[in-house]
């Protein structure tokens, strides 16, 4: 993956508790490569076929975890990432920074 290891373990670190899986018949994947695998279908686009193959993991097994990674990783994040305005100049104010930041200006 094109991620900082450290990023991902930081990541690893705040999702894991929401993504992991008990024993009950058999041994459940680990929450870091379910992460990696979601990660890798988020980025990529490929189709659970071929992350079946890349992972060794059914894709009838990833197509039921990474709607759930994904739900995870945006509860953990939510607070701090998704800060939305509530009044019309919080709208302009996050505009400006996001054009600064992106060089993507949107004009009116």
């Amino acid at each position: 993956m094109r991620m900082e290891p450290a990023m991902f373990h930081e990541l690893l670190l705040r999702v894991a508790p929401r993504i992991q899986k008990f024993v009950h018949h058999r041994q459940p994947l680990e929450p870091g490569i379910r992460l990696a695998i979601a990660l890798r279908y988020l980025v990529t686009g490929i189709s659970y076929k071929s992350l079946q193959f890349s992972f060794c993991v059914v894709q009838n097994t990833i197509s039921l975890f990474i709607p759930e990674v994904c739900q995870a990783v945006i509860d953990e994040h939510q607070d701090e990432v998704f800060d939305f305005p509530t009044i019309p100049g919080g709208w302009r104010e996050a505009g400006t920074i996001h054009a600064q930041r992106w060089n993507f200006h949107r004009y009116m």
